[in-house]
C-alpha cells in the first residue's frame, strides 16, 4: 500500500516552520513507512538585501523565543556573534534541492541542518561559505556541493515558489495531502496534525 503522501511549504528563515519540521519529523517516526513527506519552497525573502541593521536584527531574533515555548519545537536562541543576517532565502533552498536530488536521508540531513544552523546557532545560510561548511558536517561530498551562483538552479527554485503561489498560498508554514489542493496552513500542535493524518490514513 502506498504511503499518504504530505507536500509541506516552509522557507529556512521561517521560525515556525522550523517547528513544523520536527512535529513533522514525529510523525514520520511514529507512521513509519505510512506517510511520505515532500518539501516545497515558499520564499519570505526572495530578494537579496544587504547592508541590514544588525542590532535590530538581533531584537527580532529575541521574538523567537516565542515558537521555542511550544511543545516540539525546535531549538531557538538569540542571534549573536559577528555574522550578518542571511541576506536571503534563494541560497539555502538550492542547497535543499540539490540535496533531495541525492536522496531522502540527504535532503532529510540538510534540511534539519540549514535550520539548526541559522535558528539555534547563528550561521548566516545565505553565506557559500557556511552554506559548504553545513554540507559537509551532514556527511556529504564536497563534489556534490551545488554552485549557488548557477542561474538555472536559481530558476529552479523560483519556478517551484511560483508554483506554490499559483496554488494560492500566501505564507507559510502550510501543508497539503499530494492529492488534495486544500491547505493546512500554519505551525498547528502536533496532536492536530496527528488527527489529520489518521483521518486520511488508507486502511491497513
Amino acid at each position: 500500500m502506498d504511503p499518504l503522501g504530505i507536500v509541506v511549504y516552509s522557507d529556512f528563515l521561517c521560525p515556525w516552520c522550523y517547528n513544523v519540521t520536527v512535529r513533522m519529523r514525529r510523525l514520520e517516526a511514529e507512521f513509519a513507512g505510512r506517510i511520505e513527506l515532500e518539501w516545497r519552497t515558499y520564499l519570505l525573502r526572495p530578494v537579496k538585501k544587504t547592508g541590514r541593521d544588525a542590532e535590530r536584527f538581533r531584537r527580532y531574533t529575541e521574538g523567537w523565543q516565542r515558537p521555542a515555548a511550544e511543545e516540539d519545537a525546535g531549538t531557538f536562541r538569540p542571534w549573536s556573534g559577528e555574522e550578518p543576517p542571511p541576506t536571503h532565502s534563494v541560497p539555502a533552498h538550492i542547497v535543499a534541492r540539490t540535496a533531495r536530488e541525492l536522496g531522502e536521508e540527504q535532503e532529510r540531513r540538510v534540511h534539519d541542518r540549514l535550520l539548526l544552523a541559522y535558528f539555534g546557532e547563528s550561521r548566516d545560510i545565505s553565506n557559500a561559505e557556511v552554506l559548504a561548511e553545513l554540507w559537509a558536517e551532514t556527511g556529504l561530498s564536497p563534489d556534490e556541493f551545488p554552485d549557488l551562483e548557477a542561474p538555472e538552479l536559481e530558476a529552479e527554485i523560483r519556478a517551484e515558489h511560483a508554483e506554490s503561489v499559483e496554488l494560492g498560498l500566501t505564507g507559510v508554514p502550510a501543508a497539503r495531502l499530494r492529492d488534495n489542493p486544500a491547505f493546512v496552513t500554519g505551525a498547528l500542535p502536533y496532536a492536530m496534525y496527528r488527527r489529520w493524518v489518521e483521518r486520511h490514513l488508507p486502511s491497513e
